[in-house]
C-alpha cells in the first residue's frame, strides 16, 4: 500500500503565522490552492487556514482580513499523518477528523499535503468512495 511520502504533494508554501488573512487569500489565489498550512518562526506546523475560514472567520463578521494574523485561526494542535503512514492511514484520519486535506510530517518538519484526490488516485474505488461518506455526513 502506497505511503503519504509516496502520494502526497510535495511543493508546500506556508503561510507564517505572524502574516495577514489578506497575504493567506493573496497566496491562495496566486497557488490557486484552497488552504495553506500556517507554519511559525520556528519552521514547525500551527495549523492550516482554508479559504473558507478566512470567509465565515473574517469577511462575514465584518472583520479586515490585513489586521488579523493567520496565527490568530490557528486552532489546537493539527491534524496531521507521518510521510511513512500508508494511505489506509490517511484514509482513517481524514475520515475521524472529517478533511479532505492533510499535512504531511517527517519529524517535526512539514514535507507535503496528501489531499483525497491523491488518495483516490493511489487506491482501489471502494475505501476512497467510504471516506467520502464519512466526511460528508
Amino acid at each position: 500500500m502506497p505511503t503519504a511520502r509516496e502520494i502526497m504533494t510535495p511543493d508546500v508554501t506556508c503561510i507564517g503565522e505572524k502574516e495577514s488573512l489578506a497575504e493567506a487569500a493573496r497566496r491562495m489565489a496566486d497557488l490557486d490552492v484552497g488552504s495553506l498550512p500556517i507554519c511559525g518562526d520556528d519552521n514547525r506546523l500551527k495549523g492550516m487556514i482554508t479559504d473558507r475560514d478566512i470567509v465565515i472567520k473574517a469577511l462575514a463578521k465584518d472583520r479586515d482580513p490585513a489586521g488579523i494574523t493567520a496565527g490568530e485561526l490557528a486552532q489546537g494542535k493539527p491534524v496531521t499523518v507521518g510521510a511513512d503512514d500508508d494511505a489506509a492511514e490517511i484514509l482513517r484520519t481524514m475520515a475521524r477528523h472529517k478533511v479532505r486535506r492533510l499535512p504531511v510530517i517527517d519529524g517535526h518538519r512539514l514535507v507535503g499535503i496528501v489531499a483525497l484526490a491523491d488518495v483516490a488516485r493511489a487506491l482501489p474505488d471502494r475505501p476512497v468512495g467510504d471516506l467520502i461518506d464519512a466526511i460528508t455526513q
